[in-house]
């Protein structure tokens, strides 16, 4: 079983960005216990600042014909809170994304209370720290 982990801007910079919100750890910390955590899955990890990159990933590891996965985890960062195109590239996709914020964005300032993509998701975790993600793969992982 294959599953997409994509994240979006400034995610590359845990572990130095905001700890007390985000923590400590780096991103590369987390990505070895999440092999160590499941290591009968294959993970695939993907970050990019750019919006039209994560559009590229979406659709490279979500479309069918091409590198497609069992589901997506997608952490689009601010673009969740702005762009219609990744949203759309999400509603295009037959397997299931589920959204991942590290932060509850419900507790932070009002322009990051909308998550465009939520709409087609299949569900998302916010608030739960690098936790979420875990949870979102044992969805993933669960799913028939």
């Amino acid at each position: 079983m294959r599953v997409a982990i994509i994240n979006g801007p400034n995610l590359n910079l845990l572990g130095i960005r905001e700890p007390g919100m985000y923590g400590g750890r780096s991103w590369e910390q987390f990505e070895q216990e999440l092999k160590t955590r499941f290591p009968d899955i294959t993970l695939i990890f993907a970050q990019s600042n750019v919006e039209g990159e994560l559009i590229n990933l979406l659709h490279h590891y979500g479309l069918p014909g091409s590198d497609q996965v069992k589901g997506i985890i997608l952490n689009a960062g601010g673009y969740s809170h702005t762009s219609v195109a990744i949203a759309d590239a999400v509603a295009a996709l037959p397997v299931p994304v589920i959204s991942v914020h590290i932060s509850n964005i419900y507790k932070r300032e009002p322009e990051r209370h909308l998550e465009l993509i939520a709409k087609s998701a299949r569900g998302g975790i916010y608030g739960m720290g690098l936790r979420g993600y875990e949870l979102a793969l044992r969805w993933i992982i669960e799913e028939p």
